[in-house]
């Protein structure tokens, strides 16, 4: 039977992650193909700049050549997302990763609202600027399949060529190419040992957790604080209604009103490693939250980060109980000691 830790981590899990694909979908469908492109393009760019040559040393890639350390960091940092991937060595210059379907970050039904343009973006912003990173400028990425095109997977190599790239040749689409039958059990391994079951569920939660710290930043850039407040509030406040009872049943809520909102505010919050608590104040219920794990040393942040991530707990509270309220007592991201909600009966 699976731990209370372990069950709050995958609540958060679910929710970041759906949250990350609402994001984009509804980017899509607001403001066009042409941003939810740029949008995308740019938080991949920022996982990779923060991720990559730690991520290599991580798991004991760095020593390899670049392009198989590429490929199976791709790979195994995937498998620690619970992302079906496949990796495929041909020679030190020449390595496969492959993502079948069902494809993670396009989650259930969403790959359809996907334009292969965005999905594109991830390759340029990430898989194909992996050799500057690097300091290689030789290496490159060919991608040779995408799911949005109805296609079994994304896929392509990673490549060393014999010159240096110009920028817009470290992508390049060759969909007359395929990969060979990938030998699934020569995969490179975790040891199991050293991720047990609570550590890479926490892995798990904080992948989700990382590709929203990064989204909406990115999203204050490109659309200004008040369109990102919008676009991210409505955007939560949906994915707050589809979830809660999904997340509510992992956190194994049962009572019902203010108090009952208020323990699921908890389980999420220690899903999210914060420690958050609640406590009774007459009819009402406070909750108290005096860390902010997801946006830990974030820098300065627009207020319209937090304003796009409380729709979360709004969407869930009014599936919850939609003649609550909640209120916003206190602000972290303004200066307070903590963040601080009041759950109350709403006044007609």
């Amino acid at each position: 039977m699976e731990s209370s830790t372990i069950r709050a981590y995958r609540a958060a899990e679910n929710l970041y992650h759906r949250y990350l694909t609402g994001l984009i979908l509804r980017t899509v469908v607001t403001r066009g193909t042409a941003e939810a492109t740029e949008l995308v393009f740019r938080l991949f760019r920022r996982q990779q700049q923060a991720t990559l040559l730690p991520g290599l040393k991580k798991l004991g890639l760095d020593g390899l050549p670049d392009a198989v350390a590429c490929a199976q960091y791709h790979y195994l940092s995937n498998y620690l997302g619970n992302v079906g991937v496949q990796y495929g060595y041909e020679s030190d210059r020449k390595a496969w990763v492959r993502y079948p379907p069902p494809r993670w970050i396009w989650d259930g039904t969403a790959i359809c609202g996907i334009p292969t343009e965005v999905s594109r973006a991830m390759l340029r912003g990430w898989h194909a600027h992996n050799g500057v990173t690097l300091g290689n400028p030789r290496l490159g990425f060919v991608c040779t399949m995408q799911t949005t095109d109805g296609q079994p997977g994304l896929e392509g190599y990673f490549y060393e060529y014999d010159h240096d790239l110009a920028p817009d040749e470290r992508l390049r689409l060759a969909p007359q190419e395929e990969s060979p039958e990938l030998d699934l059990a020569a995969m490179p391994a975790l040891d199991v040992t050293a991720w047990p079951q609570e550590r890479r569920q926490r892995a798990l939660r904080n992948y989700a957790m990382q590709y929203v710290r990064n989204i909406l930043p990115e999203m204050v850039t490109l659309f200004g604080p008040e369109d990102t407040a919008e676009l991210g509030r409505t955007t939560a406040r949906l994915i707050g209604m589809q979830y809660y009872a999904e997340t509510a049943a992992l956190l194994n809520i049962s009572e019902q009103g203010a108090t009952g909102f208020g323990a699921y505010m908890v389980g999420l919050g220690q899903g999210q490693d914060d420690d958050t608590s609640a406590r009774p104040a007459g009819n009402d219920v406070i909750v108290r939250q005096p860390t902010w794990r997801l946006m830990r040393d974030a820098g300065s942040l627009s207020p319209s980060v937090f304003d796009a991530l409380n729709g979360l707990w709004e969407g869930a509270l009014a599936v919850h109980d939609r003649f609550l309220s909640l209120e916003v007592a206190k602000r972290l991201d303004r200066g307070d000691d903590c963040f601080e909600w009041r759950i109350r009966r709403r006044v007609s």
